[in-house]
């Protein structure tokens, strides 16, 4: 996959778009050691079509190498005490794992699983899954907001079980911070959320790790936004946000998500009907023409 080598910068009230590369710009937009939370979702490597730039490598090896190097790029940007997420295929988990073990905390192996309504394999078992990386800078110094993201708990909800444990017994807590195994449905098309994009991540997934490993004020980094969850999510729960895109199309979601433009070289940014969501529309902002 080869990159554009020009970008274009469009900043407004503390968020960045940057459409670029994301190894060509990521130095110049994003000063070192300023970022409180990253969230990377970059290309598998899996042969996806992201509109017409195929996610495909020559080899695992230079995969790894181009994969490397963003990463290192990424790092140079986190705070002392900030976190990262990192997603990545089935296949590459275990040498990203090992590779960020040298480098961050690993705290967490997160399990985003999803249910498949379409044809799944025949000759092996399916994936119903994507890894998640949950690392941190400093395991002893790093932001984990777990009263933000607590989850209805099954035996203090439901069952209403008794612990015996305590002084004075009483029923188990009603809710409770999630496990490693994150079952949230993925965006299919005609979701009110749904973007034009084969790998969309949903706005619940970022929520919960915008929540919890960040605070309003602090800025939140995507090295490949797509189509800008990230920013989005941040932009509603008061955090600042950086996003790098590479694909034009992509870019131009996320100005609308982002309620930054309303045109785009004379193109009307409308969400098309099929997928329309209320939700997006009617929010303060100050759009902008932009005919770049």
């Amino acid at each position: 996959m080869s990159g554009k080598t020009e970008s274009i910068v469009i900043e407004t009230n503390g968020h960045k778009l940057v459409w670029g590369d994301t190894l060509q710009v990521l130095d110049g937009a994003v000063a070192d050691a300023s970022v409180a939370l990253i969230f990377a979702d970059p290309p598998y490597n899996i042969g996806k079509s992201f509109n017409g730039r195929r996610d495909k490598w020559s080899s695992d090896e230079a995969y790894l190498e181009w994969s490397y190097q963003w990463i290192e790029a990424c790092l140079r940007k986190l705070k002392p005490n900030g976190s990262f997420y990192f997603m990545c295929s089935t296949q590459c988990l275990p040498y990203f794992d090992l590779y960020l073990r040298k480098k961050l905390t690993v705290l967490s192996r997160i399990v985003w699983f999803y249910d498949s309504s379409g044809v799944q394999a025949k000759r092996y078992f399916g994936s119903l899954y994507e890894p998640i990386l949950f690392c941190v800078r400093d395991p002893e110094k790093y932001t984990f907001n777990a009263d933000d993201i607590k989850v209805e708990a099954r035996t203090g909800a439901q069952r209403k079980l008794i612990d015996y444990r305590k002084p004075v017994p009483s029923v188990y807590s009603s809710t409770k911070v999630p496990g490693n195994v994150w079952e949230i449905p993925r965006v299919r098309y005609r979701m009110p959320e749904y973007e034009e994009h084969p790998t969309q991540k949903p706005v619940a997934l970022l929520e919960r790790i915008i929540k919890a490993s960040s605070n309003p004020g602090d800025l939140v980094l995507d090295p490949f936004a797509g189509t800008f969850t990230t920013g989005f999510v941040a932009k509603e729960l008061g955090r600042r946000f950086i996003g790098i895109e590479i694909e034009e199309e992509y870019v131009k979601i996320g100005l609308r998500r982002l309620n930054i433009a309303t045109h785009f070289k004379g193109e009307l940014l409308a969400k098309p009907l099929k997928s329309y969501d209320s939700s997006y529309s009617e929010k303060e902002t100050t759009p902008m023409l932009l005919d770049r």
